[in-house]
Order: C-alpha cells, then structure tokens, then sequence
C-alpha cells in the first residue's frame, strides 16, 4: 500500500526506509534539524532522488532550542555585517509573507534606553537601518514586511511595559521581529520535503560511510526501532548535522572540512503574569544581548554563550545559568523574577564554525561573560566543505539563514557528484499549511462551524497547522473524544487537543512519547515539570497507532518522566561539569 507523500505516519516509514534502502540516490542528507530538512527539500525539489535519516527525532537537537527569533540579528549592525543582516532579512521576509506565514509571526520588541539623547540617537540609527533594510527586501521580493520602529518617551515605554522599574530607562524604541515555534517548523519543512518526493526517516542513524576506491558511495544506516542494518546507496552524501559535524566527517576518516565549537545557549520560562508587557524586551548584557520574549502565552528568557565540552545529546540549563538570566532581567524590572517563577528551562547547543581568524562577534540571541573563553567571538555564518570525495558537510549559520546552507550544500553536492539539476527553488515553494492559510483565517476553513474550540483554540490550531489543519479536526470527527483539551480529564485543560496527539503520530513520524512531548506539542518546557503529570495521557493516545502494549506504555512514561526529573536536577547543579556528571549518571 502506498501512502500520500507527506503522511509520516508509522507504515509509510516502514515504506520510506525499504525506499531508501532499495534504490541508488542521487543525495543523502544525514540530520534532521532545520538545515537538514532545508537541504532534503531543496534536493527534492529540484528533481533529485533524495532520502533523509535522522538518528533520533526530527529537531531533536539544536533546532528545538533555540530563541524562537526569525531575523537579521539587529546586533551584527553594530559590526558592520551588512551582508549577514540582509541575509537574514531576505529570508525573514520570505518566511513571514510567502513560505511560512502560518508558523512565523511578528513579535514587538522593546529595546529600554538607559541615556538620553546620545543613546536615543546612536540606537535610533540601528533599528531605523535595520528597518530600512528589512522593508527595502520586503518591497523588492513582495513579501512580508514589518511595522517601522517607533521612539517611545519613558511614560510611552512604561504604558508599553508597566513591568518595567521606571528608573531603568529614560525611553525606549519599539521594534519587529519575526518568531516562530522552532521545532513545529522543522515538523513542516520535513513533511514537505516528503511532499516534494524526499524518502525521510528518522530514529534511523547513520554508522558509517561507505566507500569504492577512495569515494564516498552511502552510508550504513541502522533503524533504532527495530536494530536492523541497512546500506544506503547516494551518488552523494551531505552532512548537516550541527554540534556533531566533526563526529559525522570522522566517518569518511579523511580529515575535516569544517570545524565546529558548540556553544550552549540556555533560557527560562515563565508565565505570563509574571512580565507585565504588550512587547517582548531586548536587554544589553555585558557582552552581548538577553530577551525577553512572548511565547505560547508565556516568556522565553535568554540566552547565555558558553562552552559545552561534555555530551552533545545533553546540553542542560544549570543553577549558573539561572542565576546569570533572572540577574540581568531583574536588573530592568520593578517585580523581579526569582526561581520560584521559573516553570521551565530548556538549553540547546549553537554550532559555531570555528576558525582562524574569525572574530564575527556573539550571537544575535545572547552572551555570558561568565566564561573566558567565550565563543561569543566565533563566526554565526555558515561553512561548505568537502572532506572526501562523495561527501559534503554544511554546518554552522543560523536558524533563519537555514534555506540559504540548504542551496549552497545542495550546489556544493551536485558539483561534487556531476549531477545535472536546476538551481535552488525553494524561495518560491511555500511549507505544507502555508497555501490557503490566507483564506482559512478569513473564513476558518474547516474550523468554521465547529463546537470547538474558542477563538483562542481557533487561532491556536491554525497558527500550527494552517491549511493543514483539517487533518487533525478530520480525526476528532471520526472520535468525538479527541476534541477535548489535552489534560481535562484531570482538571488541568492544556491549549492542546487530544486530537493533536494521535495526528503527531499518523502524520507528523512521531515514535515515542518525548517526540510529542518536547517537539510536537510543546508541553516539556510550557508545564511545570515537564507535564510530566500528563505523560499518562499522551502515552495512551499514542499507543493504539504504534501498537503500544501496557508494558511499552509504562516504559515511554518512566522514560519521560525520568528524563524531567534530570532536567529538574541539572536546574539546581551549580555548573555545566555538575550537570554533565548527572547526565551521565542516568541509566
């Protein structure tokens, strides 16, 4: 039986890794975060047998941790990177009006000005630089643009942000941006590269190249599921695989192409009463920036910048960063913040190229000053390489450049293997729920009519799925109980329906319960304690279409919860050793 392309349901993997597995294609991406997904579809869209395998779960890195920003990254101004900058807003834009429009929205912020005049004037001159660049790839690609920044007395700014302490600032200037629910959007990018022809496949990981005199020809690729082997044959193959790109380039055992420093980045949440404020807040540290940003009807605060030498699949906020964050926010608010408002935390790891000579400045989404040896001071532009023949790595960039690494690795593959394909399409090829979104929020689409949910739960549902979304209201039709909220059962009603689980599940590849609770839906870092309470509940849905015994229901709960509970432990670990130690601990 054959499935539509891009249902990830548990039987069309099945078919995609037999698929993969059984015929020569032209690209292997390994990975499945942002660039690795970008790289699939672009390599799909142009025409080119292409297949996909991540080792754990789509997004399950970096890719799932970051800021949620999509933008230019306003602090590369102040380096004189203008090509980074427009870079980033070219692809904001596209993201904002015609790839994405479902899943990245604007976002207000508020930059607090500390000194009159001077600072107004120096800070004026940034953003209004910023937003002339930003406006002039809007107006020239016909896409997305965003509202001109405004100045703001501190009696404006104040209105703006009651949660400020009046004698933090002497105004302020209200900027956009754009922001995204980061794993969702990977969720969508694979999802249409399978619609473009890509075979996908995760918790499917790559062992080992495969070599015929000096060239690499595949990769050994075992299905975690099931510990079946499988050799997979590429005219190509192409690496985007973050913080571990130099653990992928050992496998060719030619050398390196790129190197790469991890850097951890970690963030708080707190609920939203906690921050009175219309607009999300950018805050200079000592070396870099912090923000303060509406997310899910909560705030993301962060981030930090330091080294991660320890376990790249484990990167975990500590006491240190805690600390470091309520710090530098408490500095500007009249109600501080203190560890008892802390409902989450999450930390990812940035792969910054390393290099001679680079010295490109921090990272838009942070710095800590708490290290010296800060990778603030590596580059957050992408690198090409080539470290065997039949082999290509793509590593570094950002989030919102992630379309860009996907056509240049895709140019450097095709090159690398004498392929004929036409040059990238994917500016022009809208994600999955994109086409219709504009009409769907008009009308409601297949929302309309609907005893459920609110308007809240409306917007909710189609800001995820966008023209999409009648699949999952497709499935709550067949059974009536999958319309209600995630969690009413125990008196503890969730923004997510039930129906959501089961479609994470028959559309979206997910195998196990952290895939829905961390990636899919976004409840590990939104609920305190991970919602670890709600485990039980989202095992159960899940179970029938994964043909789940109780045995596998109760291990994928004590697996998850395990997995809060060391999230709980690290928070309280004094240093990134400590928490590396009590990762390593762990069964």
């Amino acid at each position: 039986m054959r499935y539509p392309p891009s249902e990830l349901s548990p039987p069309a993997r099945a078919q995609q890794l037999r698929r993969i597995s059984g015929e020569v294609l032209d690209v292997l991406v390994i990975g499945g975060g942002v660039t690795g997904a970008g790289v699939a579809l672009d390599a799909a869209s142009r025409g080119l047998r292409t297949g996909l395998v991540e080792a754990v779960d789509w997004a399950a890195g970096t890719s799932s941790r970051s800021s949620k920003l999509v933008h230019g990254g306003l602090r590369y101004l102040q380096m004189l990177d203008f090509h980074l900058v427009h870079e980033g807003l070219r692809e904001r834009s596209l993201l904002l009006g015609r790839l994405a429009p479902h899943l990245v929205r604007p976002v207000p912020i508020l930059y607090p000005l500390h000194t009159p005049v001077l600072e107004r004037l120096a800070v004026g001159a940034g953003v209004g630089l910023y937003d002339l660049m930003g406006g002039a790839v809007a107006r020239f690609g016909g896409t997305g643009a965003l509202p001109w920044h405004r100045h703001l007395s501190r009696a404006q700014a104040l209105a703006t942000a009651p949660a400020l302490r009046p004698s933090a600032l002497t105004g302020a200037v209200l900027y956009h941006d754009g922001q995204v629910d980061d794993a969702r959007f990977v969720t969508e990018l694979v999802r249409t590269a399978a619609l473009y022809g890509a075979a996908v496949v995760n918790r499917a990981r790559a062992t080992g190249l495969l070599t015929r005199q000096g060239r690499v020809v595949g990769a050994r690729v075992v299905d975690t599921e099931s510990g079946q082997e499988h050799e997979v044959a590429a005219r190509v193959v192409v690496s985007a695989t973050g913080v571990w790109s130099e653990d992928t380039e050992d496998l060719a055992g030619q050398g390196r192409a790129v190197r790469v420093r991890p850097s951890k980045g970690a963030h708080l949440v707190v609920p939203a009463d906690r921050v009175d404020s219309r607009a999300g807040l950018i805050l200079r540290t000592e070396t870099s920036v912090l923000f303060v940003l509406p997310w899910q009807g909560r705030w993301v605060i962060g981030t930090t910048d330091t080294d991660w030498p320890y376990d790249k699949s484990c990167p975990l906020p500590t006491a240190a960063d805690v600390d470091y964050i309520l710090a530098r926010v408490n500095g500007v608010l009249r109600r501080p913040l203190g560890r008892g408002d802390v409902t989450g935390a999450f930390a990812g790891l940035r792969p910054l190229v390393a290099g001679e000579g680079v010295v490109r400045g921090p990272g838009e989404s942070g710095g800590d000053s708490r290290e010296a040896g800060a990778t603030a001071r590596l580059s957050r532009e992408h690198a090409v390489g080539c470290p065997a023949p039949g082999f290509v790595v793509v590593s570094g960039g950002k989030y919102t450049t992630y379309r860009v690494m996907a056509a240049d690795a895709v140019d450097a593959a095709v090159r690398e293997a004498g392929l004929t394909a036409p040059a990238s399409r994917t500016r022009a090829i809208p994600l999955l729920g994109a086409r219709h979104f504009a009409q769907v929020m008009v009308d409601g689409g297949p929302c309309a009519g609907q005893p459920w949910p609110d308007d809240a739960g409306t917007e909710h549902l189609l800001h995820r799925y966008g023209g999409q979304v009648g699949e999952v209201l497709g499935l709550s039709s067949e059974n009536p109980s999958l319309g209600a909220p995630l969690g009413a059962a125990c008196g503890r009603p969730t923004r997510y329906l039930r129906a959501e689980v089961v479609h994470a599940v028959t559309h979206e590849g997910a195998l196990h319960l952290d895939d829905v609770m961390a990636r899919r839906t976004r409840l590990a870092v939104e609920e305190p304690g991970g919602a670890a309470d709600l485990a039980a509940e989202v095992a159960s849905l899940m179970a029938p279409a994964l043909r789940w015994g109780p045995a596998t229901v109760a291990e994928e709960i004590r697996r998850y919860r395990q997995g809060a509970e060391l999230l709980a432990r690290a928070v309280g670990a004094p240093d990134d050793a400590a928490a590396a130690r009590l990762a390593a601990s762990e069964p």
